[in-house]
């Protein structure tokens, strides 16, 4: 079974990537971009059966930092 897990920084978490994104496009004349934040998607198969739990585990103990981050997994 394929997951996907999308992982984003928390609300009010500094994104200096977002920033750098949002300063290189209107250094290529592209006007209005606002709010560039920037996350990872991480897709894993897992055998079937896998638990919400267990997959729940993964992301909180390695997959993502729950002090800045936030996930949602996907079963694709």
């Amino acid at each position: 079974m394929r997951l996907r897990i999308h992982v984003t920084l928390k609300p009010g978490v500094l994104d200096p990537q977002g920033k750098a994104i949002e300063h290189a496009l209107a250094g290529l004349g592209f006007q209005g971009v606002a709010g560039a934040r920037v996350g990872k998607l991480i897709e894993l198969d897992v055998a079937e059966g896998t638990s919400d739990a267990d997959v729940d585990s993964m992301c909180r103990q390695l997959l993502a930092n729950t002090v800045i981050e936030n996930y949602r997994i996907e079963r694709a």
